[in-house]
């Protein structure tokens, strides 16, 4: 029910506002149905160097600097393996949402992340992230598989989840360059 609340919400207000907004297009966002879900794959470019780049990923705590992301704490970490969970609120007609889940991620140095939901509000939610060096700056590529626990129309999830997606990877893909001028202090 909070998921088609929140559909619907989603969809008045974009169909309000949608000629005010057009996609970043230094933010490329694919999204194809897999099955009951969706498979997503976001990729943008930052001036850091892979170490710094690596940083920024992992910083899960900035994500807090996210809009919609109330909390993202770190529950846990041994070795290459943390657990973060994250907490979302939006409000949808006047009634505040919340949408909590814990990820574990095994960080790859300098290559990227693996992640992978354990508890949540979704059915399934795991990818990666995988880091690529390119002329001076690295390539950010995100790869995902989401499915929805919810008996919302798939069309519907889908017209959200591309929204949602677009919107936090832009904002993302702004947060990036905010730091592109500054070493993080993990990096020499």
């Amino acid at each position: 029910m909070k998921f088609f609340l929140l559909c619907v919400w989603m969809l008045l207000t974009s169909i309000s506002i949608a000629s005010d907004h057009s996609p970043r297009k230094d933010v490329s966002v694919k999204i194809q149905k897999l099955g009951n879900g969706f498979e997503v794959e976001v990729s943008y470019f930052t001036h850091m160097d892979l170490c710094n780049s690596f940083a920024f990923l992992t910083d899960y705590e900035d994500a807090r600097n996210i809009p919609g992301i109330v909390e993202s704490n770190i529950l846990s970490r041994s070795g290459n393996k943390v657990v973060v969970e994250r907490k979302a609120s939006e409000t949808i007609l006047l009634f505040p949402l919340e949408i909590s889940s814990t990820i574990e991620y095994t960080e790859i140095p300098y290559l990227g992340l693996n992640f992978e939901q354990i508890r949540g509000d979704s059915k399934i939610y795991r990818g990666t992230w995988r880091l690529e060096p390119k002329d001076g700056s690295t390539k950010l590529t995100y790869l995902s598989v989401i499915e929805l626990d919810s008996v919302v129309p798939q069309m519907v999830q889908q017209y959200f989840v591309k929204n949602s997606i677009q919107k936090r990877f832009e904002f993302m893909a702004s947060r990036a360059r905010l730091k592109e001028q500054k070493n993080s202090s993990k990096c020499p």
